[in-house]
């Protein structure tokens, strides 16, 4: 649902199948924004934010989380490891279409 709203809105979209694949493709492109699930298997979202944030090309890059965690402990996981914000599941396509928007243009 997520690529395809993205799509949908005209967005291109490079897509993973867990966090070491994300991480992967990461090193070899960089991109506007990096939307991450928590729960992946092989590397979870918080392993995947704290790689990235050591590539110097994403340094800046804003990272938001998707979760189903919405408690104060999780958000504060996420700030430590260079989360720039979350949404939480379930969520309306067009919201995230609107947080996508906000956050890069």
């Amino acid at each position: 649902m997520v690529a395809f709203s993205l799509k949908a809105a005209g967005y291109l979209v490079v897509e993973a199948v867990d966090g070491h694949d994300g991480l992967e493709k990461a090193k070899l492109q960089t991109v506007d924004l990096v939307l991450t699930d928590q729960n992946m298997p092989r590397m979870d979202g918080l392993e995947l934010i704290k790689s990235l944030r050591e590539l110097p090309t994403y340094q800046k890059v804003p990272i938001l989380m998707l979760t189903t965690e919405s408690s104060d402990e999780m958000k504060a996981k996420g700030r430590a490891a260079g989360a720039n914000g979350w949404l939480v599941k379930p969520f309306d396509p067009q919201r995230l279409i609107e947080v996508v928007k906000k956050v890069i243009g």
